[in-house]
C-alpha cells in the first residue's frame, strides 16, 4: 500500500539523501522544514553542510517540475513541498504553541484527515528522529517513526570482534599441539570473519582455554602473536585488551576499531602501540591523534589564544594519557617532550579534511560523535602506509543528531567487519579503578 511520509528538518539534515530512501511512497517536505534548512545553510559544521546539500538536491529537483506540486523521483516515488495543508487549527486545540515542530505535525494531520474522507486512504508517516516529536505525533493519532535506513541495528547487536566457543578439551589440546585449527572442523552455524578472536573453553567445565585469531582468510584459526609482552611499559590487563593490542600492532591490518564503556583502556593502549610503532620500531613516520570537538552539555564558548592553546582544553584527555605513558611528574613536562620529540601531532579534526595523511599512525578519539559521512571523510584521508585507529564509547553521544545506532563509529564497525584488511575488538572491563567500572555499569 503506498503511504505518505512526512519528513521532519532532523531527517535531512542527518541524511541529505534521506528523500530518496522511500521507494515508490509519496515524501512531503514541510515548508516550515525549509524555513529551518534555511537557517542552518551557513554553519560551518556538518549540519550546514548537509543543509547545503538538500538545498542542491531540491533545485535540481526543481529543474523537473514544480515542488509544490509534486516531482517524480527515480525510485517511483513523488516528491512534494508542502504549502497547502498548513492550517493549525486541528493541532492547536492539543499543544497550543504555534512552534516549526508542531507546524510540521499540523501537514500531517492535515494529509491525514484529507485521506480519510478518500475510499482508499493512504497512510501518513511523520517521519522524525526528534523523539518528543514523534511523542507528539503518537498523542495526535499519526503514525509514526525514526529515520532507520542509515542505522546498523542495535547496540546489543553491534559485531564484538570476538566469540566465546565451548568446544570440547581434545580441540584445545589439538589447537596447543598443532598451533592452528581449522574453522570448518568446528562446524559452526554461524560465520567468523577475518581478524576475529576466538575464546576456545571447555565444555565439560574445567579451566582449560585458548585464546586465538582468525586469519585474514577466515580459513583458519591461528595463536596470537603477542605473548604478553609490555608495550611501552603497558601490559593487557585483560583478555580484550590483548586482542586490542594484536590488531593495533599488526602493520597488515590498516584499520582497527575499538569500542567499549569509559574507563576500558581503548586511548591508553591506542596511544601505547603508537608509541611502540612510531618511536621504537620507526614503522611509521608521526603519530597523529585527534578527536572531534563536541562539547558535553553546554557549549563554553570561544577560547582565547592561539589555535595550540585553544584546542588545549578539548585535547587534555589526550594530554592525561600521554603523561601517564611518559611518567612524567611537573606540569608542562608532557609539552616539552612532545615538542623536543617532533613525531607526536595532537589535532582537532577540524583540520583534516582535505589532507592526504601516508605512512603515520592516526588515531582518532571519541569517534562515536562522527557522522558516516564524516568517518568517511576521515578514513580517505588515509595515505599509503599509514595506519587508522577509530575508537570510542556508542552509549556516551554528545551530537545531536546521532545515536548509538547511526553514529559514524557503529555504521564502520559494521560495514567493514568482514574485510580482511580491518580488525574490531569490544573492551567490557573497566581497568581504570573499581568506582569507574561502577559509574559505567550502573549510571
Amino acid at each position: 500500500m503506498k503511504k505518505i511520509y512526512v519528513l521532519d528538518t532532523n531527517v535531512l539534515l542527518h541524511d541529505p539523501n534521506s528523500i530518496f530512501t522511500f521507494d515508490e511512497h509519496d515524501v512531503v517536505i514541510p515548508a516550515v522544514v525549509l524555513e529551518e534548512i534555511d537557517s542552518k545553510k551557513r554553519n560551518a559544521d556538518e549540519i550546514g553542510r548537509n543543509a547545503r546539500t538538500v538545498s542542491r538536491l531540491l533545485d535540481g529537483l526543481r529543474e523537473q517540475g514544480h515542488l509544490h506540486s509534486g516531482v517524480k523521483l527515480a525510485n517511483g516515488g513523488r516528491l512534494k513541498v508542502e504549502l497547502n495543508h498548513r492550517s493549525f487549527v486541528k493541532v492547536q486545540e492539543m499543544f497550543g504553541e504555534v512552534s516549526n515542530d508542531n507546524r510540521i505535525l499540523a501537514v500531517g494531520l492535515n494529509y491525514q484527515f484529507e485521506e480519510d474522507q478518500k475510499s482508499e486512504p493512504c497512510p501518513v508517516v511523520i517521519v522524525s528522529k526528534d523523539v518528543l516529536v514523534r511523542i507528539k505525533a503518537d498523542v495526535l493519532g499519526l503514525i509514526t517513526q525514526d529515520y532507520l535506513t542509515d542505522r546498523t541495528g542495535s547496540l546489543s547487536e553491534l559485531y564484538n570482534g570476538y566469540s566465546t566457543i565451548r568446544v570440547h578439551p581434545s580441540v584445545i589440546d589439538e589447537f596447543y599441539n598443532c598451533r592452528f585449527l581449522s574453522i570448518q572442523s568446528l562446524q559452526l552455524s554461524y560465520p567468523l570473519y577475518s581478524h576475529e578472536f576466538v575464546i576456545l573453553k571447555d565444555e565439560l567445565g574445567s579451566t582449560k582455554s585458548a585464546i586465538l585469531k582468525v586469519n585474514a582468510e577466515a580459513t583458519r584459526l591461528e595463536p596470537l602473536y603477542l605473548c604478553n609482552e609490555p608495550i611501552w611499559g603497558l601490559n593487557a590487563r585483560n583478555a580484550q585488551q590483548r586482542m586490542a593490542l594484536e590488531l593495533l600492532l599488526n602493520d597488515d591490518i590498516p584499520l582497527v576499531t575499538i569500542t567499549g564503556k569509559a574507563g576500558t583502556g581503548k586511548t591508553l593502549i591506542a596511544l601505547a602501540a603508537g608509541l611502540s610503532k612510531v618511536e621504537d620500531e620507526h614503522k611509521y613516520k608521526k603519530l597523529l591523534i585527534a578527536r572531534p570537538v563536541v562539547p558535553m552539555g553546554k557549549d563554553i564558548g570561544y577560547l582565547p589564544g592561539e589555535k595550540e592553546e585553544k584546542l588545549r582544553p578539548w585535547m587534555q584527555p589526550i594530554y592525561d594519557n600521554l603523561e601517564f605513558l611518559f611518567d612524567t611528574k611537573r606540569s608542562g613536562d608532557i609539552d616539552k617532550i612532545l615538542m623536543g620529540l617532533g613525531s607526536i601531532q595532537v589535532e582537532a579534526l577540524t583540520y583534516i579534511r582535505g589532507r592526504s595523511i601516508p605512512s603515520q599512525f592516526i588515531i582518532i578519539d571519541e569517534a562515536q560523535n562522527l557522522s558516516r559521512h564524516e568517518v568517511k571523510t576521515i578514513v580517505s584521508r588515509a595515505g599509503e602506509g599509514s595506519k587508522v585507529i577509530l575508537m570510542g564509547d556508542p552509549e556516551q553521544i554528545d551530537h545531536p543528531y546521532l545515536d548509538a545506532a547511526s553514529n559514524g563509529l557503529s555504521y564502520i564497525v559494521e560495514k567493514f567487519k568482514e574485510e580482511q584488511i580491518s580488525g574490531h575488538i569490544t573492551l567490557e572491563k573497566g581497568e581504570r579503578s573499581k568506582l569507574a567500572q561502577l559509574a559505567a555499569d550502573l549510571l
